[in-house]
């Protein structure tokens, strides 16, 4: 492994003084010293290289924890991180997420160098639906509103009225004026949203390949072996999920429940990061399982981060046609007009 960054290296006095913060940190997930001197030398070497070239990293709060608690400089779910990227002063943005997501960064920061570390950081949801989709479903559906979730692409965004989050999609949708709502592609969320807005929600049918492995047997069984636990879930779990549990909502609206409940014990019904963020983040509080890895999110480490801060390959590098983006912007920016809620 090459430790030099721009000509420098750590220092044995470096690598220790990055282990004891390392571990810090990542103890309460039973990491040991031992684990944290792997990962040192990378964690180091990219803290280090971010500063000389002048760049910032944006995780989401699925990400592994080497990266949330390594190397991240803000960790968020799609709306926050969204809103952070218009606030980022740096040249280059490093998306520890999916490809969604790093689009919408380089949308609002039109400027800006957008890196994504890996190619196979897609997202099920955004691969379920196209541009042609949605015109189709215009055509379908003359005159009613489309909303599109950001898990979707820079194309979509471009051909709908609004964007929105699992954190404002209720809120967005209760605004939208109209009794009838296209709401794309989240099959599950579709069904969720209808009685939460009042409104006829018509859908697409693609879902999240980690929240429709959950079900509502599961959570049952969970509340059965756990007394007193708090259930709190994706609105993109299935409806059998939401019907179970205490809590529903965004990333974001999980990580505020948990830290304004007097609970002890907690189970987010979500991807494992999650779960790994808030157990340090929370360390007296108690989270009990389930949660289901996203193969798309963990495709980003610590050695691919390294190498696109290094040398960036032409297709790490995150461009979306001038068209597509202007059109894409006005739909996000209409999400953000539309929004007044606090964001975790």
């Amino acid at each position: 492994m090459n430790l030099s960054v721009s000509g420098h290296s750590p220092s044995k006095a470096d690598l220790e003084l990055e282990i004891e913060r390392l571990y810090e940190k990542m103890k309460i997930l039973h990491w040991t010293k031992e684990d944290c001197e792997l990962i040192a030398p990378l964690t180091w070497q990219i803290n280090h290289l971010k500063k000389e070239k002048d760049a910032v990293i944006l995780a989401h709060s699925y990400q592994l924890p080497q990266i949330i608690f390594g190397v991240a400089d803000y960790v968020g779910d799609s709306y926050s991180l969204s809103r952070q990227a218009m606030d980022v002063q740096a040249d280059t943005i490093v998306f520890c997420g999916v490809e969604f997501m790093a689009e919408t960064a380089k949308i609002l920061n039109p400027e800006k160098r957008v890196l994504l570390p890996s190619l196979k950081a897609g997202c099920s949801l955004a691969e379920g639906i196209s541009a042609e989709d949605i015109k189709n479903l215009r055509n379908e559906y003359p005159g009613v509103p489309i909303a599109c979730y950001v898990n979707t692409s820079a194309a979509v965004k471009a051909e709908c009225d609004v964007c929105v989050t699992s954190s404002n999609a209720i809120e967005i949708i209760k605004k939208l004026d109209s009794d009838k709502v296209i709401f794309v592609p989240d099959r599950h969320m579709m069904k969720n949203l209808g009685p939460l807005t009042g409104k006829h929600i018509i859908g697409w049918d693609a879902e999240c390949i980690v929240h429709d492995q959950f079900t509502g047997e599961q959570v049952q069984q969970l509340r059965s072996e756990n007394a007193g636990i708090k259930i709190l879930a994706h609105t993109e779990c299935d409806p059998s999920v939401v019907l179970e549990s205490d809590y529903v909502g965004s990333t974001s609206g999980m990580i505020e429940y948990v830290r304004t409940s007097n609970e002890d014990s907690y189970a987010l019904i979500t991807e494992c990061g999650l779960t790994e963020r808030l157990k340090v983040e929370f360390p007296n509080k108690t989270f009990i399982g389930s949660c289901v890895l996203c193969p798309y999110m963990k495709a980003i480490n610590l050695e691919n981060t390294l190498e696109v801060l290094r040398s960036p390959q032409p297709e790490q590098e995150i461009n979306v046609p001038t068209d597509i983006a202007t059109r894409a912007k006005a739909s996000l920016e209409k999400m953000f007009e539309m929004t007044s809620i606090p964001t975790g």
